[in-house]
């Protein structure tokens, strides 16, 4: 089923050449294969799009004498991969490998796992999403948000990213665990980065060689296991029903009457930190930027929250009279979709744009090149929440915006995470306007797991005292 726009259709063919077109093959020369590596670990981002750039919607890459990778960038592909045929690809070995990829860190967890246990372990969680349910985490997160503006201060100079972090992080272990992590969350908070940069880095050495770089994974690996081997065995302890996720992973038995071990509890709630609070931290971090480059974009979304707040901290109940605050965050997340690039594996011989995608092949979809492509999205590089507003969003090409994914796959906690960045904007943009600190270097993107800003992103707090 075609999804595009019609006005720009994509024409099937049949290929001239067994592959579509994109860069030379990288051979088996170890050292060529290093150099390539390097070059584009080094700018991910910009090394893609200038292959789309150069090669179109699918850019075939050889790497080594059988690996093929395909990326991709066009809304059709994208339904064909993750909706269409979605039962024909798994997650990849970037995501799967217990030795080099994200598998090491997250176990078999929700985000790497895939077939009979994943359906399992989402059917598991699923409730703990469930409407009702996410609404009642609202007086938490806004509770959770106050605590953090009463350490901000007019003329404070804050690492607003550092300072979501803490937040989503706080709020996913309070909300979802029933536990407050306030004393690890700088522990956590380190692993995720060294976690995130171990996933996408290049590695030369073996893992059991004790370089600096893996001994600082090993440290943050061990602290971010304790400090969840210590919670489940507190709960186990107390074996009390709280009617949070945590509850529900240490009461579940599967058909034959066993419980889940402490590994995969474990695999769970490190996917849950990882997944459940750096998305939306970094969806926040750039929003705060961007209002900060566009003064009247901040102005109108002040004059909303004003009229419909008057200085009073937001409720569940708010929110659906601030749709600006809303097309905010959509736009925000066009621009630096937290999700910058995903991957899948095919599981059988899949045609894409009249190519045949070999069983075995490696497919990245990058929701970046997406979320900037002019076909798409009228001047894609500019800040333009109404973009969003309900009466344009009808002429908006299906899968184009994709900042969940989508299909069976899509990410189980956007509805949590969209509640949670909405009232966390509102809350903090009720009260404070956000400056570039005078020193703070351009801010550049790092495209890791989640694309976050490079270094931080240091701003000063300007008190809005005349709202109330």
């Amino acid at each position: 089923m075609a999804v595009t726009d019609t006005k720009s259709p994509i024409v099937a063919f049949k290929p001239k050449h067994d592959f579509p077109p994109g860069p030379p093959p990288v051979g088996t020369n170890p050292l060529a294969q290093l150099r390539f590596g390097l070059r584009v670990t080094g700018d991910p981002l910009n090394v893609m799009l200038g292959w789309f750039r150069q090669y179109g919607d699918i850019v075939h890459l050889q790497f080594g004498a059988a690996a093929h990778v395909y990326f991709l960038a066009h809304p059709d592909h994208f339904h064909t991969v993750l909706v269409e045929k979605a039962d024909q690809f798994h997650k990849s070995p970037s995501y799967k490998d217990e030795k080099r990829g994200l598998a090491r860190i997250l176990g078999n967890g929700l985000v790497t796992s895939d077939g009979d246990y994943w359906r399992r372990q989402r059917k598991l969680i699923q409730p703990a999403f469930h409407a009702r349910r996410i609404e009642a985490y609202a007086e938490e997160m806004i509770r959770l948000t106050r605590h953090l503006l009463q350490s901000w201060q007019d003329g404070k100079t804050v690492d607003v990213n550092d300072r979501m972090m803490w937040l989503t992080l706080a709020i996913v272990a309070k909300t979802i665990l029933d536990t407050d992590i306030t004393a690890d969350t700088e522990k956590i908070a380190e692993a995720v980065t060294v976690f995130q940069r171990l996933a996408f880095g290049v590695d030369i050495f073996p893992l059991w060689m004790p370089t600096p770089s893996h001994l600082k994974q090993r440290r943050v690996e061990k602290a971010m296991n304790d400090v969840v081997a210590a919670l489940i065995t507190q709960r186990r302890k107390v074996a009390e029903d709280r009617g949070d996720l945590l509850s529900m992973l240490l009461n579940s038995v599967d058909e034959d009457g066993q419980g889940m071990t402490d590994k995969q509890i474990r695999d769970e709630i490190v996917t849950l930190f990882l997944a459940g609070h750096e998305t939306t931290a970094n969806a926040l971090s750039w929003t705060w930027y961007l209002l900060a480059q566009h003064p009247e974009v901040e102005q109108k979304l002040h004059d909303e929250l004003d009229s419909v707040l008057h200085g009073k901290p937001p409720t569940l109940a708010d929110l659906k009279h601030l749709p600006y605050t809303e097309q905010v965050l959509q736009e925000s997340m066009r621009l630096y979709p937290p999700v910058w690039n995903m991957s899948r594996q095919a599981l059988a011989d899949v045609e894409i744009g009249g190519y045949i995608i070999p069983k075995g092949s490696e497919v990245n979809l990058n929701t970046y090149a997406m979320h900037h492509d002019s076909r798409w999205w009228e001047n894609p590089e500019r800040f333009i929440p109404e973009r969003f507003h309900p009466d344009r969003q009808i002429n908006m090409p299906k899968m184009a915006y994709l900042p969940f994914s989508a299909g069976p796959r899509v990410c189980i906690g956007n509805s949590f995470a969209m509640m949670e960045a909405r009232l966390i904007l509102a809350a903090v943009a009720s009260q404070y306007r956000l400056r570039m600190a005078d020193g703070q270097p351009s801010v550049k993107m790092e495209p890791l797991i989640a694309l976050r800003p490079q270094n931080g992103l240091s701003m000063i707090v300007r008190s809005r005292t005349h709202v109330g």
